[in-house]
């Protein structure tokens, strides 16, 4: 049995990886009480303790859990930004070509972002196979459930006299400088960042990320998703969608991703739908986790 501490258990990516975890037979949970989550040294002997550690905390006070672990055992994943360029860390993204392998034998693993991780998985591929350059300037949104916001725009969505505003979809990171732009760039295999406009819509859980393309032959972009997505996570299906709409939300509760492409002989529309919590967080920290134990990846995940 694998001890398992989840530093910041009380967020929305902590409560689903203990959510996934708590009923495993093979993991034993470590906890310690509401008021000495900010006991620093209580922290560092549950970290010390656990085979494998979750920090599912804002930036800094990741970078501060990370310091914190002396037991050269123990192996963390890093839910947060603070790690994913860093490279003394493993991108967590076993479905890249070889990081598979990486990840089972790391110590320090940082898990990508919701946002990243749907662009990742349409535009990888095609740079990777030669379908699109690196060169290649591309345009990307993402829709994504207010649960990706954290507790306080959780309780924003939720009280009962939200402003109206909240009832329609909502774009933001206007400025272009959304901090998910570094990995999409470096993973996505790319020479510069996309123009990228993520948005959240009045609906709970559930990720919908579009990259449009022109003048890539259809057929070239789906046998390039077929041969690359052999296992993990992620699968390439065709014409899915339904009766010609495709609804962010239809992964929501699950832990897989689906890429698909749409459009015609002018025109691609490249649709990756999943779980702004499953695939995008919790669910691709447990494959991780899994990973660096020696399982099978998709264990103790919904992928159905």
């Amino acid at each position: 049995m694998y001890t398992v501490f989840i530093d910041g258990s009380s967020g929305t990516t902590g409560l689903r990886i203990r959510e996934r975890l708590s009923s495993r037979a093979d993991i034993k949970l470590i906890s310690i009480t509401d008021d000495l989550r900010r006991d620093t040294s209580a922290r560092a002997q549950a970290i010390n303790d656990a085979d494998i550690v979750f920090l599912c905390l804002p930036d800094d006070a990741a970078r501060e859990s990370a310091s914190l672990v002396k037991n050269p055992a123990v192996r963390v994943i890093d839910a947060s930004t603070a790690h994913r360029t860093d490279e003394a860390w493993t991108y967590g993204f076993p479905e890249i070509r070889a990081q598979r392998e990486k990840i089972a034998a790391s110590k320090r693993v940082a898990n990508p972002g919701c946002h990243a991780s749907g662009f990742i998985a349409l535009v990888r591929p095609l740079t990777e196979l030669g379908v699109i350059s690196p060169d290649a300037h591309m345009a990307c949104f993402s829709l994504t459930g207010y649960s990706g916001g954290g507790k306080k725009m959780i309780a924003e969505y939720e009280q009962a006299d939200r402003s109206a505003l909240l009832s329609a979809p909502r774009a933001y990171a206007l400025d272009q400088n959304h901090k998910h732009l570094p990995e999409m760039k470096k993973y996505g295999g790319l020479s510069e960042a996309p123009v990228f406009m993520p948005v959240v819509g009045p609906f709970y859980a559930g990720m919908e990320v579009c990259v449009m393309l022109a003048g890539v032959d259809k057929t070239e972009a789906e046998q390039a998703y077929e041969a690359y997505y052999a296992s993990g996570l992620i699968r390439f299906s065709r014409n899915a969608d339904e009766n010609g709409f495709a609804s962010a939300c239809a992964f929501a509760g699950r832990d897989d991703l689906e890429v698909s492409v749409h459009g015609n002989g002018e025109r691609l529309a490249l649709i990756a739908r999943f779980d702004n919590l499953g695939k995008g967080a919790s669910g691709a920290a447990i494959q991780n986790m899994n990973l660096m134990l020696g399982m099978d990846e998709i264990t103790g995940l919904v992928t159905a």
